[in-house]
């Protein structure tokens, strides 16, 4: 390390100044976040077809059943490549959906959460199970493509409001407006080096080693996640054939 790649050293009371000073931008930011979660929280509403069907391990359910009883639904659509090995598929919809673990909050407050695949859920519940998540699975077959994707993309984000028998789509989201979803990119912002990626506006001299096309969250060829399931001696084989080990690189929803 040298003096072009780590911030200026100063005296502790010159330190806290700076950080004072950062801070009434910081709280401001949270300000402006709390005003607009309020606009987003009077948005309008559009209805949903109860009835329209998923897949999960156990068949067809109708959209109404996968609230769990609750009453609002949060759902990560997760881009899927059919045919592929573990190490081609999702990298972007893997870093996110896979830092949602602990659902116990979400349930206090009435909300359930959900992952909606593009894939057949043979292939993608077999991957579920190799990285190790235990959230609610399911697949969206080509017929519910238009009453829930309508004309966007998987890798959104869409939350929805259960009355009575009736089902409401209240928001959806894409690209960075998915990063709630990620406490690994909170940790990193508060970080001297932060992301580390190519468009952060860092002094010259720090690193920067990843672009955003989908790299950032690949690590040898494959999502970096996966290789603690490789490690740990996870099967990633997602069809009839050997385990896969080979480096991939499709990229997506980055």
């Amino acid at each position: 390390m040298t003096a072009e790649n780590k911030p200026p050293v100063v005296s502790r009371r010159e330190w806290l100044a700076a950080i004072d000073t950062l801070r009434a931008r910081e709280k401001a930011r949270t300000r402006e976040g709390d005003a607009i979660a309020a606009a987003r929280r009077r948005l309008p509403m559009t209805e949903v077809d109860p009835s329209t069907p998923l897949v999960g391990g156990n068949g067809a359910v109708p959209l109404i059943d996968i609230f769990e009883g609750r009453t609002q639904l949060f759902v990560s659509y997760h881009m899927w490549h059919d045919g592929h090995t573990a190490a081609d598929q999702c990298e972007g919809c893997t870093f996110f959906t896979g830092q949602v673990r602990e659902l116990s909050y979400l349930h206090q407050r009435d909300v359930t959460f959900a992952v909606f695949c593009q894939g057949p859920v043979e292939e993608s519940d077999r991957y579920r199970r190799f990285m190790g998540w235990d959230m609610p699975w399911y697949s969206v077959p080509a017929e519910s493509h238009e009453p829930l994707v309508a004309g966007r993309y998987f890798g959104m984000k869409a939350c929805y409001l259960r009355d009575g028998d009736r089902v409401y789509e209240t928001y959806w989201t894409t690209g960075r407006g998915v990063e709630p979803m990620s406490p690994s990119y909170g940790i990193l912002d508060m970080t001297v080096y932060g992301r580390q990626e190519t468009w952060e506006d860092s002094p010259s001299g720090w690193p920067q080693p990843y672009k955003t096309d989908g790299q950032q969250f690949r690590k040898d060829g494959r999502p970096t996640a996966q290789w603690a399931r490789i490690a740990a001696g996870h099967n990633d084989d997602l069809h009839s054939g050997q385990r896969s080990t080979a480096a991939g690189g499709s990229g997506c929803c980055s």
